[in-house]
């Protein structure tokens, strides 16, 4: 994968922020499951979204895409009469997401994935599946699955993934009689549980809750039709961050009133004292002196690499705590965090759980982008910053969730080259 160099400076100016990955993921899946037409827009390319797709056309979907970024269903998920292959790639959604959906339909299918997916956790949502009926060949990618699922009382764990329940959420209208999702801790990352529930009713899909979790009637049919995929705030916080620390990013499309808990952003970053603003067509970040906070990672552990690097700005300290799912994401994030704001002359303290940052200058360097996403978008906003260029490593990483990081960032006055190691910054 391509290496980036990123050079100190300001970013300045108006983007549409892009469409989110997570609603996406939900209005697809709604989609696949109906019977009739549906078309999902927008949507922008990421391999996660093509793990989604690919898995989707497995099950028996057919999906046709457009020049405008649309996705057009005109045949959803049924029952398939020989073994299929499911290949989620480097996608937990697509994998916690859509296995429960492929036990819901009866299917024998090959589960596979590559980088670090195998190793990210998945035993409570198989002891769940296996409690009703199905059977896997092993404990880890790959193994295959056989088995019909059946209605019932399922018990998870609120603490490991959210992504387990949402699964689950798709699976279980599909079934002849009620079931029960209990939870045995609380939610952790409750509004990614939100975006489910409400992608779920958009559909016609009955869920009511509980005191512990959800009851789910069955003989359920999800209802086709034009689905409306919302701007991302897990992306947009890496342009607001970077507003917030010496410039001045304006982004359009983003919904106050969007279940996405990720909007946290704008209280967390006014909490820091950035300038922050919004009218009914943008929300704008401007550079402030920012002191740093105290930041609960529970509801938000995708906003935590680029709130690390923010903190690397403030004066003071700010302490990050309930932070230990942060270690089974795409990569050991507590440590990836640590190792790129250390790698830039950042003081930082990691713990189990939590972290502590200290601020003040950033130096500049190498980096390891840790083949994740977030590590990667989070280092080009944290060389802004630094008083020397940063050489991210391995930055294809983006691919994952947002390709066009780079190209947005050029698009704001930002500085950087595909370089390999070696050559003169």
């Amino acid at each position: 994968m391509a290496d980036f160099c990123v050079y100190p400076g300001a970013l300045h100016g108006q983007l549409p922020a892009p469409p989110s990955k997570s609603a996406a993921h939900r209005a697809l899946i709604c989609a696949a499951l109906a019977d009739g037409n549906s078309v999902v827009a927008p949507l922008a390319s990421s391999e996660d979204m093509a793990a989604t797709t690919g898995v989707l056309r497995s099950m028996g979907t057919e999906i046709d895409f457009t020049a405008d970024g649309s996705a057009k269903i005109t045949s959803g998920c049924r029952p398939q009469d020989k073994m299929v292959l499911l290949d989620c790639r480097e996608s937990g959604s697509t994998l916690r997401f859509l296995l429960p959906v492929a036990c819901a339909l009866g299917l024998t299918a090959t589960i596979a994935g590559r980088g670090r997916l195998p190793e990210r956790p998945l035993g409570p949502l198989m002891r769940a599946l296996k409690a009703h009926g199905i059977s896997f060949s092993g404990e880890k990618m790959p193994f295959i699955v056989r088995g019909r699922l059946t209605p019932g009382r399922y018990e998870l764990p609120g603490d490991v993934s959210s992504q387990f329940v949402s699964g689950l959420l798709f699976a279980l209208p599909l079934l002849d009689e009620a079931s029960e999702i209990v939870l045995t801790s609380p939610l952790q990352s409750a509004g990614y549980v939100d975006m489910t529930l409400a992608a779920l009713g958009t559909s016609g899909i009955t869920v009511e809750p509980t005191e512990n979790g959800w009851k789910i009637p069955g003989g359920q049919h999800y209802r086709p039709g034009d689905r409306a995929v919302e701007a991302d705030w897990s992306n947009a916080a890496f342009w607001l961050c970077a507003g917030a620390a010496g410039g001045e990013v304006r982004l359009t499309g983003l919904s106050s009133v969007s279940t996405q808990g990720d909007r946290a952003i704008v209280e967390i970053l006014k909490r820091f004292g950035a300038d922050i603003s919004a009218d009914a067509h943008a929300i704008q970040c401007k550079a402030a002196k920012l002191r740093g906070i105290r930041i609960d990672a529970g509801p938000i552990p995708d906003l935590i690499p680029v709130l690390a690097v923010t903190a690397a700005f403030a004066e003071g300290e700010t302490e990050i705590y309930n932070a230990a799912r942060l270690r089974i994401k795409e990569s050991d994030r507590l440590t990836s965090v640590t190792a790129l704001l250390r790698g830039l002359g950042g003081t930082v303290e990691e713990f189990p759980d939590r972290l502590v940052i200290h601020g003040g200058k950033l130096h500049g360097g190498i980096v390891d982008g840790m083949n994740d996403h977030r590590i990667v978008m989070s280092a080009a906003v944290a060389a802004l910053g630094c008083e020397a260029p940063v050489i991210i490593r391995d930055a294809g990483a983006i691919a994952k969730s947002y390709p066009d990081f780079f190209d947005d960032f050029q698009k704001l006055g930002g500085g950087c080259d595909v370089v390999q190691l070696g050559e003169k910054l």
